[in-house]
């Protein structure tokens, strides 16, 4: 007798894959939101290596266009870094979800559920980042501000404010990440085990 019961006839194949299969382990959340300060000093620390990206593709841009004056082709210039800062962010972005400062300070870029980020959520998330910039321009443009250390201050405190903001979210995501429906959370490298010493 079979161990199906005396009313247990063959079964198909469909019903025995069925039978043996494993129930898929439920969908794990991403990791913690990385602190605000840690998440401002990766900001910082991208600046730093982005200022020698700028500096490359600068001189990039002025071999291509014979630029001999640094106000010549300004605009042309301006929108040259817009699409290399693009190309740096999209493609870090969307293979591993960490740019080298992200990486420096464990905070990687998911989705909301916590998967691999497209190319296209990446240019998104690109272009909508641009709040945390684009404030302080436009406020120092408007009250017509000459100063260095005005400007400077005044971008600081537009950068600040906009980040305070995502403590206003219970997720404490910054608000471009939520439109975008991405998300950075902590990523640490998993150490192997020590092994143990003998004797």
């Amino acid at each position: 007798m079979s161990a199906g019961g005396p009313n247990a006839g063959p079964r198909s194949p469909g019903e025995v894959a069925r039978a043996g299969a494993v129930a898929a382990p439920p969908t794990q959340l991403p990791g913690a939101t990385p602190g605000l300060v840690r998440r401002l000093a990766a900001f910082v620390y991208e600046g730093v290596l982005l200022f020698g990206v700028t500096m490359i593709a600068g001189l990039v841009y002025a071999g291509l266009t014979q630029q001999r004056h640094a106000l010549q082709g300004r605009i042309g210039l301006m929108a040259f870094l817009f699409g290399v800062f693009g190309i740096y962010f999209v493609w870090f972005w969307s293979h591993g979800g960490q740019t080298v400062a992200m990486k420096a300070w464990h905070i990687r870029l998911v989705t909301a559920t916590g998967a691999p980020v497209s190319r296209a959520r990446a240019t998104l998330r690109f272009l909508l980042s641009w709040l945390w910039i684009l404030p302080a321009p436009a406020a120092v443009y408007a009250a017509g501000l000459h100063g260095q250390g005005a400007i400077a201050g005044t971008m600081i405190a537009g950068v600040l404010a906009y980040a305070a903001l995502a403590r206003l979210r219970p997720d404490r995501q910054f608000w471009h990440d939520t439109v975008c429906g991405t998300r950075l959370i902590d990523w640490r490298p998993v150490r192997p085990p020590k092994a143990k010493s003998r004797g």
